[in-house]
């Protein structure tokens, strides 16, 4: 799995102009699977995500998690995270796994998530969606579970 987080003042997604998921303070999910992901890389994940240290003490440094912090989650899915580049300009989804597995997934993950006490919003699975946020600080880092 692949998630790139945005530490954020605020956020949403949309779909159809409807509003799916926002959020105030806390942290954006854009959420990739891959292949071969199961059950412990999503678990994994959630831990990793929840107990970031990614806000600001009362000394300004990053010292507090989004929980600590008060802040809440939005996880949106993006397969595009799985995108292959390496070969000429079209990218390859070969590498993002297949639909029913990847909603599975993702669903558990913010299970996970959830089960730490964090309200979480969520996008819609496969959906064409808009997602507008501000990036507080900009803070954004990249986590892959094989790094993990």
């Amino acid at each position: 799995m692949i998630a790139v987080i945005q530490r954020v003042s605020r956020a949403s997604v949309t779909v159809d102009g409807e509003t799916a998921g926002a959020i105030a303070r806390g942290l954006l999910v854009l959420l990739g699977v891959r292949k071969g992901d199961g059950d412990a890389q999503a678990d994994a994940l959630a831990r990793k995500i929840g107990g970031l240290r990614i806000f600001a003490d009362d000394e300004g440094k990053m010292n507090r998690s989004c929980a600590e912090a008060g802040g809440a989650m939005l996880v949106v899915s993006q397969f595009t995270l799985c995108g292959d580049c390496r070969k000429g300009r079209r990218p390859s989804f070969e590498p993002a796994a297949p639909p029913a597995e990847a909603t599975r997934l993702y669903e558990r993950f913010c299970g996970r998530l959830r089960e730490q006490g964090y309200r979480v919003e969520t996008g819609v699975f496969g959906a064409m969606m808009d997602v507008e946020l501000v990036n507080d600080g900009p803070v954004t880092f990249v986590l892959d579970t094989d790094d993990l």
